[in-house]
């Protein structure tokens, strides 16, 4: 953290910057003080590159106006948006904590990786704040460990919705050659300068668990460009091939989500939060049940939860994968976002059916009581 050199500023005669804690290619965040309501802020200050633009300047009012309607414990709630002389700026609740890219890099430090336990239990926090602005119809566009915060107790905020969207239509409005996003984290149809849609931030989810569960990117070059032709054409090694820890079906989880066509993923956060959240419960189940003696841990056939598959669809331009089901229980999910359902068989009983023994034996009698009228028929036909 940065203290502020020069002396303090106060913005409209209501905000005074204490410090600057943090910045990016979008704009300074600033620790403040709210003087009218007496509450410390964060204060997110736009380079005054970006405030030249008349046309992105509205989109980015009203993407902000959209962000400030968000109200849900996984997202940054937005206060106020404002100007002072040639400053824009947005006033956003102060998050005490740390954001996601400084958790992973401690624990790559360390040369350790996150558990797995506790990046579920943080990514289907992301998916819940997402999922809900998706419901919303506000698409994140760059959604990155650097814009998630994590509270002491591992509560998640995410951060930054609006500027991106903006700053997107700006880009497909007035320069359509420019893709704007987190060349690292966002979707192949980004990088080929297509709109986003909620799958684009599904894709971003992903690469973000990867780096969770293995402390690496899905992919890496040297230029911005070479990196998004990664994106497009290429598959990245499995999460388990980085960190023997990740099970098979996490594998297969995220590598729906990073399909490289969007149908092949999960529509929306909300979905990946529901599967990775049924997917965590059973794996804690699974634990638990292994710890049990053999007796307490038997369960009736009839009283074992319905398996879902998970297959992602081929890409048009890649080969498919083989996948192999991933066994989740299907609770509280929409009727439209279940997945195909196979029931569990039910052993046939021992008993022998007598019913079917009484009816062969009636055809038989019925077939013996023919002969007789065959013999007639001959006789009539030989005389």
């Amino acid at each position: 953290m940065q203290r502020m050199t020069k002396q303090e500023q106060v913005l409209n005669g209501r905000y005074r910057l204490i410090k600057r804690i943090g910045s990016g290619g979008m704009s300074i965040v600033y620790q403040a003080q709210d003087m009218s309501l007496g509450r410390l802020v964060a204060i997110k200050m736009l380079h005054e590159s970006l405030t030249g633009d008349e046309g992105f300047l509205r989109r980015f009012q009203r993407e902000a106006h959209a962000a400030a309607n968000l109200s849900h414990p996984n997202i940054v709630t937005v206060h106020d948006i404002g100007q002072d002389g040639y400053k824009h700026y947005i006033v956003m609740e102060y998050v005490d904590g740390r954001t996601l890219k400084q958790i992973i890099r401690d624990y790559k430090k360390q040369g350790q990786t996150m558990p797995i336990s506790r990046a579920l239990q943080l990514v289907v926090q992301i998916c819940s704040g997402i999922g809900y602005a998706h419901r919303s119809n506000l698409v994140h566009c760059d959604v990155k460990p650097q814009n998630i915060l994590v509270t002491r107790d591992d509560r998640v905020k995410v951060a930054d919705f609006g500027i991106a969207q903006a700053l997107s239509e700006a880009t497909h409005h007035d320069q359509p050659s420019r893709v704007w996003g987190t060349p690292q984290y966002f979707s192949p149809e980004q990088a080929q300068g297509h709109p986003t849609t909620p799958a684009s931030d599904v894709y971003a989810i992903g690469v973000v668990l990867y780096e969770m569960l293995t402390g690496e990117l899905p992919f890496q070059a040297d230029s911005h460009t070479a990196l998004a032709l990664k994106h497009i054409q290429e598959h990245p090694p499995l999460a388990s091939e980085l960190n023997p820890a990740v099970p098979p079906q996490l594998d297969q989880i995220i590598n729906k989500v990073l399909a490289k066509e969007p149908a092949g993923r999960y529509r929306t956060a909300g979905q990946l939060g529901r599967i990775l959240s049924a997917y965590r419960e059973r794996s804690l189940a699974d634990t638990s049940a292994m710890s049990l003696p053999l007796a307490e841990t038997a369960v009736p056939v009839s009283e074992l939860p319905t398996q879902i598959f998970t297959r992602p669809e081929p890409a048009h331009d890649t080969p498919a994968r083989p996948m192999q089901p991933i066994r989740q229980t299907a609770v509280n999910q929409p009727r439209e976002e279940r997945e195909t359902a196979v029931s569990v068989p039910v052993p046939a009983s021992n008993q022998p059916d007598w019913i079917a023994i009484g009816l062969g034996i009636t055809a038989l009698i019925a077939l013996l009581g023919l002969i007789p009228l065959w013999y007639y028929v001959y006789q009539a036909w030989v005389g």
